[in-house]
């Protein structure tokens, strides 16, 4: 737990007002505990045994001036330390995000995105229950306890003593059962991102689960997950609830101990009738706070558990770093000299040398898994090379800082990305909104038409996954989002698969006026996209076996007279 507060404390301390504010209605509540144990004495010795009739009047007015001001103690703490919960966890969701974002490519595929979901969600939610709700109750009880406890040894130490010595013994158990509860906890959240990564894929792919009449074996699948969560929970209760029993049973033998001795010492008459009901309600009052820590103690766990995953996203290195220099020109050429690159034991690209310049158009072909997307993606620095370098005029690419560098940088994918927001917006994508550069931009990706039919033209909201829109209108939106952005290296990932041969058509005689003072580089699945390229690069195993125009590969290349045949069908 120590670990814990020093991982939080650079961000607690910012708060120091607020938590003055909650130190000072904690010390009201825990003032207003002790002054109901020790309003016990004159009620009992003075109103009772004396029968003094003042203390018919102020008895009651002292007990209700108590009372309003642990009333208004617990409002100021409570507020104020849910205001400090909410707006660390709030914090803490965007950091999280911001880190998990501006990781590689790698961490991201590697990590299921349910299980980062449920870390930003989940494992947040437990960190903001620890310091909304714990941490203040763990404090304020602390303190009773400290109070209860000296005003208990201020009334009778040696009855004291005997009051207090079982407290010990809760300690070892309490030990035992965190470190149970730390363990299922983890278990507990794993098993959540399980649960939610279930989750995510079945609503991701809806489509084929209908289409494959599989709702039965995906809720079996989900089930499983489920039920296994289920039972690590149960598991975690079973330790947890143990915990204000045995503090009961505790507490208890402790009063029995209490009433015992202190009623041998008011029949001996070394303590009167008052002073021993202040010191009996006081030991009541004081085991309510030490089971409530116990308690408390036994559930921070869950929340340590929680801290460790969010910790350890926020500790995670990038493999990709970016360097300092500001790409403030076009790109004008682009080189891979040397380039290699090792998935596992096979190479995605093996000594790769090519030079592109200015107002090129350079064709990728080659079977699957030949290197085609990993040659674009090292471009966008999803990957880094393990040798050779790649050069964005004449400068090594890691050199750039990485907006700059991708301000100059178009994608067009072969997975067509729609975000819940409206046309306009998608086709602008991270920038302002300009009107009439989005009408240009459809207008050039062959889009007006179907635009132009929609309730609210470019200001219609799009549907999760653009599903108001065909899948060659979505990929129509993608193309206009790369015209819009107007970069100088246009990366296109089979972006017009999609789409029927006229329509490809017609964009591809707007995009080449377009690109002509550009650089295009482009991954082909139709002849005719392809057959006009400055240069083809024809890939095989992460290698370029043949370079050269349409009509010189015909003639000098049997790989690709083969792929043609193939890309014509």
């Amino acid at each position: 737990m120590k670990k814990m507060f020093i991982r939080y404390w650079p961000y607690v301390k910012e708060y120091k007002f607020y938590y003055l504010l909650v130190l000072f209605g904690i010390i009201l509540t825990v003032s207003a505990t002790t002054a109901t144990a020790h309003i016990m004495k004159p009620l009992m010795d003075e109103m009772f045994i004396q029968k003094k009739e003042e203390m018919l009047y102020l008895i009651p007015i002292a007990l209700i001036i108590i009372y309003v001001v642990k009333a208004v103690g617990r409002y100021i703490q409570s507020v104020f330390m849910k205001y400090i919960g909410q707006h660390i966890v709030t914090r803490f969701r965007e950091m999280m995000l911001e880190k998990i974002i501006s990781l590689d490519m790698t961490f991201l595929y590697i990590n299921r995105s349910g299980e980062l979901i449920s870390r930003v969600t989940n494992d947040i939610n437990r960190i903001q229950y620890f310091v909304a709700n714990m941490l203040p109750d763990l404090f304020r009880d602390s303190l009773t306890v400290i109070a209860l406890v000296s005003y208990i040894i201020y009334l009778n130490p040696m009855l004291a003593l005997y009051a207090l010595v079982f407290t010990p013994l809760v300690i070892y158990p309490l030990i035992w059962i965190a470190k149970k509860l730390k363990k299922y906890s983890h278990r507990s959240q794993v098993k959540n991102a399980d649960v939610v990564t279930r989750l995510t894929e079945v609503f991701n792919n809806s489509e084929i689960i209908k289409a494959n009449a599989t709702e039965k074996f995906e809720i079996n699948r989900f089930s499983k997950e489920n039920w296994k969560f289920f039972k690590i929970n149960m598991k975690a209760i079973y330790v947890g609830d143990s915990v204000p029993p045995i503090m009961e049973l505790i507490g208890a033998t402790g009063l029995a101990a209490v009433i015992y001795i202190g009623g041998r010492e008011v029949y001996d008459g070394s303590m009167t009738v008052g002073e021993f009901t202040a010191f009996l309600t006081a030991v009541g009052l004081v085991f309510d706070p030490i089971k409530k820590v116990g308690a408390m103690y036994a559930k921070i766990q869950d929340a340590i558990a929680a801290s460790e995953r969010v910790f350890e996203i926020l500790d995670t290195k990038s493999r990709i770093s970016y360097g300092e220099k500001m790409l403030d020109e076009d790109i004008s050429s682009v080189e891979f000299k040397n380039v290699s690159l090792k998935y596992e034991d096979n190479y995605a690209l093996n000594n790769v040398n090519i030079k592109i310049k200015s107002g090129q158009n350079i064709a990728l072909v080659g079977d699957s898994g030949g290197g085609k997307s990993t040659f674009i993606n090292m471009l966008l620095r999803f990957y880094d090379v393990d040798s050779g370098e790649i050069l964005i005029n004449e400068t090594n690419i890691k050199d750039y800082e990485n907006n700059s560098l991708k301000h100059h940088i178009s994608l067009v994918s072969q997975r067509i990305y729609i975000f819940g927001d409206s046309l306009a917006a998608n086709v602008a994508y991270g920038q302002d909104i300009d009107e009439k550069k989005v009408l240009e931009a459809l207008a050039l990706a062959d889009a007006s038409s179907f635009v132009d039919e929609l309730d609210d033209g470019i200001y219609t909201q799009m549907e999760e996954f653009g599903a108001n829109l065909s899948g060659g209108q979505r990929q129509r939106v993608a193309i206009a989002r790369a015209i819009y952005k107007h970069s100088s290296l246009l990366l296109f990932d089979e972006a017009t698969s999609a789409l029927d041969n006229e329509s490809e058509k017609r964009i591809q005689s707007a995009l080449d006026e377009y690109t002509k003072d550009k650089i295009t580089i482009t991954i082909a699945h139709r002849l005719s996209t392809i057959e006009h390229a400055d240069k083809i690069l024809v890939m095989q195993k992460g290698v370029i076996v043949a370079c050269g125009s349409h009509k010189e590969l015909l003639v000098s290349s049997d790989v690709y007279k083969k792929l043609s045949g193939q890309l014509q069908r």
